[in-house]
């Protein structure tokens, strides 16, 4: 009798394969003020089209000239938060990535100002699950900050602490809003 329990908890999600599909083609604005970020996250991203910018005005002329399905967004070195105000105007979807803003605040902050995620710059080499998750959830008309409440709790704790949430109860208690 074959064993079938790993599976059946996959039905009705995607497979691996299936969710690596979802990438493929996608047109990625990756911001950063660091080249080797902007390469790094490039050749870990080999499905997709990219491009990169390393300034605010690169950036910002980049989205209003070109369409982009994603755009990875540093926070501290390009007036990443401005850029998630053009990403939202533009209907392109944002994820905000940080090494020097990482903190439950600007967790909270990436929430509320409409990115849909927020990866520490230590996780980078995640990017292509993370970004997977965040377009699986979108196609399902679910929430992605789901997932990454799921992904990054265990981070967040090693980080912040565990009592990382304690700084506003009433915001953490119930995120991710819908």
């Amino acid at each position: 009798m074959p064993t079938t329990g790993f599976c059946n908890e996959l039905k009705g999600s995607k497979s691996m394969k299936e969710k690596k599909q979802l990438l493929k083609g996608k047109r990625i604005l990756i911001v950063d003020d660091d080249t080797d970020v902007l390469e790094t996250l490039e050749d870990l991203l080999p499905d997709c089209k990219t491009e990169k910018a390393s300034t605010f005005e690169d950036a910002r002329n980049f989205l209003l000239k070109q369409t982009f399905d994603i755009a990875i967004l540093d926070i501290m070195g390009v007036n990443g938060y401005e850029l998630l105000q053009i990403t939202q105007r533009q209907k392109v979807i944002a994820v905000m990535l940080t090494a020097q803003a990482l903190s439950p605040e600007h967790v909270k902050k990436s929430y509320t100002e409409g990115a849909s995620f927020y990866i520490p710059k230590e996780e980078m080499a995640k990017i292509e699950s993370f970004l997977e998750d965040v377009l699986d959830a979108l196609e399902k008309g679910k929430n992605p900050w789901d997932k990454w409440l799921e992904r990054m709790s265990f981070f967040c704790e090693k980080t912040f602490g565990n009592k990382w949430k304690k700084d506003d109860p009433n915001f953490w208690n119930n995120f991710p809003f819908y």
